[in-house]
């Protein structure tokens, strides 16, 4: 007799694991195709003696976690956060737009930033070029300064 008292309760439980698992599947695949969370716009193929840009093929969360010491926000001002770093040269740092706009950013060379988009740049060797790379933001100049180390 107490068994079936019981079972009424279990039903609910079941009902309810039910319920979350349906919001939780639901909410996951939303986010997985937000077109915000990833950008994969090619851009020119760029020699080895000039600044590599790469179109990302990784989530904007992935991209966080990846480049999370090696990256450069850029504000709804144009303005770099932050503005003078150091980085190692052949390194892949993360240019992050944090705003609305396109951006149209230089750094060694020129390419564009769709709204809260990125892009991965590979700084180029040091005894290639000046070891000082100057910044650009539309029409923003030495927005940042990036020091790159052999």
């Amino acid at each position: 007799m107490e068994k079936l008292r019981m079972q009424p309760w279990i039903w609910v439980l079941v009902a309810l694991f039910a319920v979350a698992a349906i919001i939780f599947f639901v909410f996951n695949n939303k986010s997985a195709s937000n077109p915000v969370t990833t950008e994969s716009e090619s851009v020119q193929d760029i020699s080895p003696q000039d600044t590599g840009v790469m179109a990302s093929a990784i989530s904007y969360a992935n991209a966080l976690v990846k480049y999370a010491d090696r990256r450069i926000q850029l504000d709804t001002m144009c303005q770099a956060h932050p503005s003078n770093v150091t980085y190692k040269d052949n390194t892949g740092i993360m240019i992050d737009n944090r705003s609305p706009q396109t951006r149209t950013v230089k750094i060694g060379t020129t390419f564009t930033i769709k709204p809260w988009g990125f892009k991965i740049v590979v700084l180029p060797d040091v005894y290639l070029k000046s070891n000082t790379i100057l910044v650009d933001c539309d029409n923003s100049q030495n927005v940042a300064t990036i020091l790159v180390q052999e």
